[in-house]
């Protein structure tokens, strides 16, 4: 079976990104059977939550409840999105261990997304990573809006490369590179993902892309051939962010595995995904963006990925 290569890990966001635009609330219960349906079938990491303010983000107020419900071996697996060392604090007092510190590298998004400036947010890390570090966790610099941003438009690269060496952020193991609202095209992904690997200290680098102007898989793509070695997605393309005018759903989990083909993707492990993510998004009200899950229903029966 075709092998892409280089082979880079899929993060699962659905539980976080994927859901914090829907207006529909899920269950603790319902939240876990989903992470553990996608622990099962062999998705190697996923973003189960948030620490956002409740009345700010309805969709991720049972959080702690959910991290509090995981297994220590499955929380070794999982992410939690985090603003302010406050929020580090309470997550790993309910168990996390894995943390994404995410701020814009626009001023303008950062005041609407957190509530301060990028610097306010930068100069808070340290704290941030002392207390991941005295429960033997871990924290990832993510950098939102690196490519674009709603209210400023185009964003320079040496802003993210200066954001990501500066010295505050030099105890993340990994660095998130995220194009917010999916305006970003390949040749700037890959630009900035080579830049970030060259001209920052050595740590893992991540793509977390949109697919609001169809370029959500090629980005992808670009990202893991100029060096990503982890790339997110969400079920269905569900998502988007609240505070982003104009950001749509996530690039697909689907799109990407059927992109990627890691060793544990195999057409029976995309049909127990494609009825998992039919399932929630229905639950959900929200529309099918995965073509690969159309695919997979459509009646050319010959190929062995159709359902």
């Amino acid at each position: 079976m075709y092998r892409f290569a280089p082979a880079a890990e899929l993060r699962d966001v659905t539980m976080r990104d994927g859901l914090q635009l829907t207006g529909k609330i899920l269950a603790t219960e319902r939240k876990l059977e989903i992470i553990r349906t996608l622990v099962d079938l062999g998705v190697p990491a996923l973003e189960i939550g948030s620490m956002a303010r409740a009345d700010k983000v309805p969709a991720m107020a049972n959080t702690l409840e959910v991290i509090g419900e995981l297994t220590a071996a499955e929380l070794a697996r999982c992410w939690v999105w985090v603003a302010t060392p406050r929020y580090v604090e309470k997550a790993a007092a309910a168990g996390a261990r894995n943390f994404q510190y995410c701020f814009s590298a626009s001023n303008s998004h950062n005041e609407a997304n957190i509530g301060r400036s990028t610097e306010v947010s930068l100069a808070a890390m340290p704290d941030a990573i002392d207390i991941a570090r005295s429960v033997g966790g871990a924290v990832e610099l993510c950098i939102a809006t690196s490519f674009t941003c709603p209210f400023e438009g185009h964003v320079p690269a040496d802003r993210v490369i200066e954001i990501a060496n500066d010295e505050r952020a030099t105890g993340a193991t990994d660095i998130v590179i995220c194009d917010t609202l999916g305006q970003a095209v390949p040749l700037q992904v890959s630009s900035l993902i080579e830049r970030v690997r060259a001209e920052t200290p050595d740590r893992r680098v991540v793509f977390h892309g949109h697919d609001t102007w169809g370029m959500g898989v090629a980005n992808t793509l670009a990202a893991i051939s100029a060096g990503a070695t982890m790339v997110d997605g969400s079920l269905g393309g569900l998502g988007g962010c609240p505070f982003a005018p104009g950001a749509s759903g996530n690039t697909s989990s689907e799109d990407i595995l059927f992109a990627t083909r890691p060793d544990w993707f195999e057409p029976e492990t995309l049909a127990a995904l494609v009825t998992v993510s039919e399932g929630l998004l229905a639950e959900l009200d929200e529309p099918m963006r995965s073509n690969t899950v159309q695919g997979a229903r459509s009646n050319a029966g010959a190929f062995e990925w159709v359902l």
